[in-house]
């Protein structure tokens, strides 16, 4: 059912428009996700767990939702920003209509506003903290106060939202042709297990605070440090166990948030991005290969510039604004990477970085 809406920034921009899904103020940082396809994968991704997406791409819910491309059980962003929406779906594997996920989901939208001007503020300023919500239900006051509460990105723990509380198995029982991984997952996505169980890895999924001590105990042959959303500095506790986890010398494989951890780890720092990547466009440089990747990104903290390190060398960086994107240690099977290889929504030419995991274990 459509409504009116608002969208309203810290800075008192403001855009009205129509209103999608649950009526209710969703507010988070706004930010500008460039991917054409996938808006399912994208919204399912626990990464944008306190944020608003905002697409750049016009058409969002024309193939409507199905029940195999989530990347979680549910909807991880504060909000969705479209300039048109689709509520008719037309696609054979649709099952419901993004409007009644939404709904299902607790989650708003906004659409009929203009995108590009709002990408081009968030790409000149930077992000910004804000608010969409129904104007018949709340006022600008109420939704300021809401924005204001929220505050900043810096210091916020959301891995406490979507990680798991127990351990549990992902893939078939182990054989003597399997290798054991253990995935400590900050917000794994879906695809990511997928992945790794149809290389032949017999995943067993532990919460962050899960000890060194403890996944020693598990006998794994590989360590995997998901992607998830948040700062990666508050992390301290996790930090200090990846620190331990480097002393049993057992491959350990870091993704987005997994890779800012484990470069902490390294005593490097992580630096707040203006705007973030997000979006499934960006060039990476191997620098090794002298080869560039088309991956999907979705990350607003990033690991600073490093200066000479004997220990560690820099394996990939940003072509669009020489971040680092890739960490390795120059003597043991620890790497990194901050960019999905795993996709979801594609490319998917970066999966490589797996198959250099697995044989890591089978060493």
């Amino acid at each position: 059912m459509k409504f009116a809406a608002k969208l309203l920034l810290e800075n008192g921009i403001s855009f009205e428009g129509i209103g999608f899904g649950f009526q209710k103020i969703g507010v988070g940082e706004v930010v500008f996700n460039t991917a054409i396809t996938g808006y399912q994968e994208i919204l399912t991704d626990p990464s944008y767990d306190g944020q608003i997406i905002t697409f750049t791409y016009p058409h969002i819910g024309n193939t409507g939702i199905n029940f195999e491309d989530n990347e979680s059980k549910k909807i991880a962003a504060r909000g969705l920003i479209v300039k048109n929406f689709c509520d008719f779906p037309s696609n054979y594997r649709s099952k419901m209509s993004l409007e009644d996920f939404l709904i299902e989901q607790m989650t708003i939208c906004i659409s009929d506003i203009d995108t590009r001007h709002l990408t081009k503020i968030l790409r000149d300023e930077g992000c910004k903290i804000g608010a969409i919500y129904p104007t018949k239900l709340f006022t600008d006051e109420e939704a300021n106060s809401e924005i204001k509460k929220f505050g900043t990105m810096d210091g916020k723990n959301f891995t406490e939202n979507v990680a798991v509380l127990d351990p549990y198995a992902y893939g078939t029982p182990q054989t003597k042709n399997k290798f054991k991984i253990v995935a400590v997952d900050f917000g794994i996505k879906e695809n990511i297990l997928r992945i790794m169980k149809n290389m032949g890895g017999d995943i067993t999924v532990v919460p962050p605070s899960t000890s060194a001590k403890e996944i020693e105990a598990l006998k794994p042959d590989g360590i995997f440090l998901s992607n998830g959303p948040g700062d990666p500095k508050v992390l301290t506790s996790a930090v200090n166990e990846v620190k331990e986890m480097m002393k049993l010398e057992i491959p350990i494989f870091g993704i987005c948030l997994g890779h800012q951890i484990m470069s902490l780890a390294y005593d490097l720092k992580i630096e707040k991005m203006p705007f973030g990547h997000h979006g499934a466009n960006h060039p990476v440089h191997d620098l090794k290969n002298n080869t560039v990747f088309i991956t999907s990104q979705n990350h607003n903290f990033a690991v600073a510039e490093v200066e000479d390190r004997a220990d560690i060398s820099i394996t990939h960086k940003s072509l669009f604004d020489g971040s680092i994107q890739g960490i390795e240690h120059c003597e043991k099977p620890f790497y990194s990477i901050q960019c999905h290889p795993e996709a979801s929504p594609g490319p998917k030419e970066f999966e490589v970085l797996f198959e250099r995991f697995f044989e890591d274990m089978n060493a």
